[in-house]
Order: C-alpha cells, then structure tokens, then sequence
C-alpha cells in the first residue's frame, strides 16, 4: 500500500472542539509537527480552523513521519510543511519570519523514557532543553508572538503514592528520571522567559497519551503491534506500576481549549482518572485482540525493571475543567479505536519496525496467532 492510498483508506483523526477565531492569532507554528501529539494539533487545526494558517516544523526524526500530515498536505490549502530542526536557532528564526508566525505550539521532544536512561541520554538534554532555549530565544528576538504553549508531561512532578491525592499545578517538581528532568528543565526554561521577558507563555502537562498515528514504541502501540506480529508482550518488573491514560483526541481539545482559552503565565494539566497497571493494560490489550485469558501467560513475558520506576502519576484537571474542557472518549473505547487502526495500517504507516520488534521472544509456532 503505497503512502497516498495510506491516508485515503485511514481515518482523519482530529479532535471535536471548534472556538470562534482567537483575535491574536492567525499564523500557527508547530514544533515536532509530524510526530504522533503535534500530527494530531497540525491536523485539527487545519481542518477545524481553515481562516488559521498552520506551519509544521519537524526534522522527521525516527517517531516522526509525513504520513502523519499527508492529508492536510493534500487537502488543505493553509498548511505548510518545514524541515528543520529546533536545536538550530538559523532555521527556527527563518521560519517565524517567513511565515509571519504567532503562535507557537512547542511539542518538539524526545519522550522515550526507556532510551533516556541508555547512551543516547545526551539527545534528550539536546533536543528537550537546549532546543526549548533555542525556540525561546528566538521567539524573544523575533518580538511578534502573542502565544507560545509549550506541551510539558506529568513526569515532572514525579512519583504519587496512592493515598497522595492529585496533584495541581503548584507542585513542587520532583522528577526522577532522564527525561522527566529534561522536561522539567524545559519548563523552568519556558517560566524564566515568561518572567525575564515577558514572553507571552502556558504551560500544559499531559498524562500519558495514547491513540492512532503513535510510533510503536510505547506500550500501547508496541504492544498491539507485538501481538499482531506473533512475539510476546515484554513487561518491566512486576507490572504493578501504573498510569493514567488520555486518549489523542482529547488532549487535542485540551490544547486547541487552551489556545482559545487559556491564560498566558499559567499552567494547565490534562489529566483523565483513567488509570491502570502496566499488567492489567497487557491483559485488556490481550482480551480486547480475542485472546483467552487462560492464554494470557503464554503472551506476556516479566524482565527487569528500568534503573528506577515511578509507582504511578496522578494530576488534578480541575483547572482545565473550568475553561470547559472534559474527557470524551474513556479507555475502553480508545484502546478499540487504536488497535482497529494498528491492526490495519500500522505496520504499513511505520514502514520497517523490525529494530523495535526483534528484541521480543516469539510466541511460538505451535501456539495460535493473534486474530
């Protein structure tokens, strides 16, 4: 299946909400645009919003890809495409005077947490911290934007026992691993500008998102495509840490309510109650994909944990909530509508994902393939 009958056979995934126009906004620039968050903002805004005109800036890293915004490419007469890469401070400035930007949304990152703590480490502090700098400084310098939302991640709080209750937006940041700190760094960075320059920021952290055109490398998707693949569900330690799920096309709606609605200065979580351990995900994965549970252990396989493993995360909502936004689809429904994707395009859309399937055991000849 070649990439144009790809996107025509695939869905359109965008989010459900539709603001009027937004008076200071008019030309939108995305960081990270054709990875799996940022493809689903260039595309509802596109869409949703024609009277915006939305840029795309993304140096097509691995977990990035083009057929993720073909479709706006193709259809949609106020979108962009720019290569670039936001840690070249040249190419970050070329962009935002050539399309006359002001609003930025800054989703550009390396969010793999397993790979932070291996030897490719330093891409993280390159990618999440010095080039949030880069994009911060040259937003000042350039002195024409009225918005500038970075997208940050619930990981910078750090670990939530199970009788703390959710955290606001005024916890301390305790992160607790690679990533997380270079997230945090990313925030501190993104504040201090707000403070130092006024630079007209918000701030958003998310839960875990998960939904169609994610890049399989995080447990949904791997999984799904694991199992389809006949190899075996590989979990960290015991499986009993957890974590809270919010499905794309709501954290979409969170982030276009917050464009429209929220307040420069402040800081939003998106958080869903959704909540679940890493083992019981595997077995709902399993049930839903038709195995019988009596089976679950020939598909599931226990390794050792990461170097450190936060136990949960747990972010109160309440202030996005005000602004109007709520969570529309549950986890139940948004695991059926990402594996019906992955099971028909997934493997097609990603091309060859051999290097992140070969490590898990197959499942065994013998045994029945996944229908």
């Amino acid at each position: 299946m070649d990439c144009e009958q790809l996107w025509k056979e695939s869905s359109v995934f965008i989010g459900t909400t539709r603001f009027d126009k937004a008076e200071s906004v008019n030309n939108i620039l995305v960081t990270g645009g054709a990875g799996f968050i940022a493809s689903w903002v260039v595309r509802h805004l596109a869409l949703q919003y024609p009277h915006y005109n939305v840029v795309c800036f993304d140096k097509l890293d691995y977990c990035a890809s083009l057929n993720n915004i073909n479709y706006v490419d193709a259809n949609c007469n106020n979108f962009t495409f720019v290569k670039g890469d936001i840690t070249n401070s040249e190419q970050v400035l070329a962009v935002l005077h050539d399309h006359n930007i002001d609003t930025i949304f800054h989703l550009a990152a390396q969010s793999h947490v397993d790979l932070s703590f291996g030897c490719g480490s330093f891409e993280f502090t390159s990618v999440n911290v010095y080039g949030t700098h880069v994009v911060l400084e040259s937003a000042k310098e350039y002195g024409m934007i009225t918005k500038f939302i970075h997208v940050s991640t619930d990981e910078v709080y750090g670990e939530v026992k199970p009788q703390e209750t959710d955290l606001l937006e005024s916890a301390i940041l305790s992160p607790t691993n690679p990533y997380a700190a270079t997230k945090a760094a990313a925030d501190m960075l993104v504040n201090a500008y707000y403070k130092s320059f006024k630079l007209p920021v918000t701030i958003v952290r998310c839960n875990n998102v998960y939904g169609p055109h994610q890049f399989p490398e995080k447990i949904i998707p791997k999984f799904i495509c694991l199992l389809r693949s006949n190899r075996k569900c590989v979990v960290h330690g015991d499986g009993t840490n957890s974590r809270r799920y919010l499905y794309a096309g709501d954290a979409v709606d969170a982030l276009d309510t917050v464009l429209h609605k929220g307040e420069k200065g402040k800081i939003y979580n998106i958080g869903t109650t959704d909540e679940i351990s890493n083992i019981n995900l595997s077995k709902l994965l399993l049930f839903k994909m038709g195995i019988n549970e009596v089976d679950f252990d020939k598909y599931i396989e226990h390794t050792v944990d990461r170097p450190f493993n936060d136990r949960r995360y747990a972010i109160d909502a309440s202030r996005l909530k005000v602004l109007g936004w709520k969570q529309k689809t549950n986890l139940s429904d948004g695991l059926d509508t990402t594996i019906s994707w992955y099971t028909k395009f997934g493997l097609a859309w990603w091309g060859d994902i051999s290097d992140v399937l070969q490590a898990f055991p197959l499942i065994g000849h013998t045994e029945r393939n996944v229908s």
